[in-house]
């Protein structure tokens, strides 16, 4: 459903981090912009990764990465989240969080394919909450 009341409370809840910011390990293959309409897939980034060698594959000429590529907890909070996991203020953080490519003009296939697996993984790591950062 869009809107989901929580019933737990924060500090007892897992999340994970979905970004469309395109970011993906230096290891991964990197989001293809040829894709005509947008690519659908995703990449797994583990909970453990290094935010700052994270690497942006993001292509639209509207989203300026100054910011992004200075600090990617801009647009992938993990070092946040971790911190907020230390104080207690979250439960904890799942093992791997999620990326996808923004600018989808043709988002069919992600939404009927993509988004409904990485919903899948997500459910059934037991993840409480999810946090998106939209790019």
């Amino acid at each position: 459903t869009p809107h989901t009341p929580l019933r737990t409370l924060l500090a007892e809840c897992r999340v994970a981090l979905v970004t469309t910011a395109g970011l993906h390990t230096p290891e991964q293959t990197p989001f293809d912009d040829d894709v005509k309409g947008g690519d659908y897939s995703y990449r797994e980034i583990q909970n453990a990764v290094d935010v700052q060698t994270l690497e942006i594959a993001h292509r639209s000429t509207a989203y300026d990465q100054s910011g992004a590529r200075a600090d990617r907890n801009l647009v992938f909070p993990l070092e946040r989240f971790r911190e907020l996991e230390q104080e207690g203020k979250i439960g904890g953080l799942n093992d791997r969080h999620f990326s996808f490519m923004g600018s989808q003009t043709a988002p069919g296939r992600l939404i009927k394919y993509t988004a409904p697996e990485v919903a899948g993984h997500i459910k059934s790591d037991g993840v409480d909450v999810v946090f998106l950062t939209p790019v």
